[in-house]
């Protein structure tokens, strides 16, 4: 009787689906299309409040920059580039408009060295919402 039993609940607990794994990953997708310095520092605030909310291994996060926020990305940009790089480093993208570039005459070698490009900025927004990702406006 209990060799039957044992057996039954065995397969009885095969039947049960395994809970999933804890694999809940945060997509974020932030606009940068303004030149002030606050709103710069707004973004990166923002970027380390919410890697701090869900945890930098639980939150993709992409930010496009176009218009006049071009120059957030580029290598003249000092008061800023430790920040970024830090924040590159968590896995933050940072991802030029090219539509951008080629209007302000910006250079691939223009952009500091972790910055990806993107062909159109509010296109690639439009694909990520798309896609499921969350859309964060930054900036006044």
């Amino acid at each position: 009787m209990k060799t039957l039993l044992l057996t039954l609940t065995t397969f009885l607990l095969a039947l049960v689906p395994a809970a999933p794994a804890q694999t809940t990953q945060h997509r974020a997708i932030l606009q940068m299309n303004v030149g002030e310095t606050d709103s710069w520092n707004q973004l990166l605030g923002n970027i380390q409040n919410i890697q701090k909310v869900f945890g930098v291994d639980k939150i993709q996060i992409q930010v496009v920059v176009y218009g006049k926020g071009l120059s957030f990305l580029l290598k003249t940009n000092q008061e800023f580039m430790e920040r970024m790089k830090k924040a590159s480093e968590t896995g933050v993208v940072f991802a030029a408009c090219q539509n951008s570039m080629r209007v302000r005459k910006v250079t691939t070698e223009d952009l500091v060295p972790f910055a990806a490009q993107v062909d159109s900025g509010v296109a690639e927004i439009i694909r990520k919402q798309e896609a499921g990702w969350s859309y964060v406006r930054i900036g006044e």
